[in-house]
């Protein structure tokens, strides 16, 4: 072999061993990166990539509920069981299961997704179906939904009581017809 193919065998060696100590730090800091940046992600972005999965929501004074995330907005999903759909509070969740690896960050939602509570519960409300109001307390009230205010919901319970539920209260609101 003469000294040029040496050389360049050499130098090509050489190469080969700066690339591979490369990519090796450039996996770290990509790692450290992604750990940094995690903070980032929200439970709410986390259950936008899982719309269309089955997962099963661990409900504060509710229990475990099973089903599809059908939506999902600002501080609110859509569960639809096998029975019943839920529309629930995020802050009423106390674990998620089955959820996707995934996230989809709140920039890249539709300004429908960006919707509150509030509007998918005045939209049970314009219909007038009955529904049970879960509570953080673990309290059940079967109810129909009159009108939403600003943070909370005002529901007609048994015999034309009405009573008022703060959103902060309500962890979700099952549906019954």
């Amino acid at each position: 072999m003469s000294w040029e193919a040496e050389l360049f065998t050499f130098l090509d060696d050489l190469e080969q061993q700066a690339e591979a100590m490369y990519d090796a730090e450039r996996g770290v800091e990509l790692a450290d990166r992604s750990r940094a940046e995690y903070h980032h992600v929200t439970l709410a972005s986390r259950l936008m990539a899982s719309v269309g999965d089955e997962v099963v929501l661990d409900l504060r004074g509710t229990g475990p509920v099973s089903g599809v995330i059908e939506r999902v907005g600002a501080g609110w999903c859509l569960l639809r069981g096998p029975a019943q759909d839920w529309v629930v509070n995020v802050g009423g969740v106390a674990r998620v299961l089955g959820a996707s690896e995934r996230s989809v960050p709140e920039v890249a939602w539709s300004p429908i997704a960006k919707l509150g509570l509030g509007s998918a519960l005045r939209r049970i409300a314009e219909a007038a179906d009955r529904c049970v109001l879960h509570l953080a307390d673990g309290g059940r009230h079967e109810a129909v939904l009159r009108r939403v205010g600003a943070d909370f919901v005002e529901a007609r319970v048994g015999e034309g009581r009405v009573e008022l539920v703060p959103f902060s209260a309500l962890v979700a609101v099952q549906s019954r017809d």
